[in-house]
């Protein structure tokens, strides 16, 4: 990673209605952020998080709009709101990803087609939007950071192979756009283990005992410590 730290950015977060992006908004607001555009496939838990942040750092100009962004309309929706409203992207943080199948754990002899592409569809296509809508911006200013959410599962996992393989591509598409958008805008990839998100605080108790059990530290980390990752790479570790 290279580049300038970035003064006071307008940042944009999708995801913003679960655990983590709204972890991630408060850890960028607290970071010194002038304004933040958030969105969610949720208006409820958007509005909700929205309206918490709102309250939490009164001096930050938030826009949200509700959106599903692995759909190219109702991200460019998203992006010509934020891109209007806020002038500029310039820290864009894509959240979204994981698992649209009701089972975790799927093998791929018994898993359907259209599985296998609503997972690519989650974990990449937020990201292949919007880094298209607002990468322009960020090259034309000569500076900008994209932070991606990869997982821990990228190397591969058992009865996870949809969903490791979407993220190994999430790291694949990071180490790319790294290439191709040097030195303006640098290009990073998260990946965390087993984190507390709406996807573990639903899972049946035994489920849930049973990957603690196997994590190196036997505990679920927390949004939080993932958005100090997500802070640094986004240029805002104040």
């Amino acid at each position: 990673m290279s580049g300038a730290l970035l003064a006071a950015p307008r940042i944009a977060v999708t995801g913003a209605g679960g655990p983590m992006g709204l972890a991630v908004a408060q850890r960028l607001a607290g970071a010194g952020a002038r304004a933040m555009a958030l969105t969610d496939i949720s208006a409820t838990r958007l509005e909700k998080n929205a309206t918490a942040l709102a309250e939490a750092f009164p001096d930050i100009e938030i826009v949200a709009l509700r959106g599903d962004v692995t759909r190219g309309e109702e991200a460019g929706a998203f992006a010509a709101t934020a891109l209007a409203a806020l002038g500029g992207i310039d820290v864009l943080v894509n959240t979204v990803g994981g698992l649209r199948s009701k089972r975790l754990y799927t093998p791929l002899l018994e898993m359907a087609e259209e599985q296998w592409r609503a997972t690519f569809d989650l974990n990449l296509m937020g990201g292949f939007h919007l880094i298209r809508a607002f990468a322009p911006g960020m090259i034309e200013r000569g500076a900008g950071r994209i932070v991606n959410f990869a997982s821990i599962v990228f190397g591969g996992e058992h009865g996870q192979a949809d969903y490791a393989a979407a993220k190994a591509a999430v790291a694949s598409l990071t180490r790319s756009l790294a290439a191709e958008l040097a030195p303006s805008v640098t290009v990073n990839a998260v990946a965390p283990g087993l984190t507390r998100t709406s996807v573990t605080q639903n899972m049946p108790p035994e489920e849930a005992a049973r990957l603690v059990g196997g994590a190196f530290h036997h505990r679920m980390a927390e949004p939080g410590e993932i958005a100090e990752a997500v802070a640094f790479f986004g240029g805002c570790p104040v």
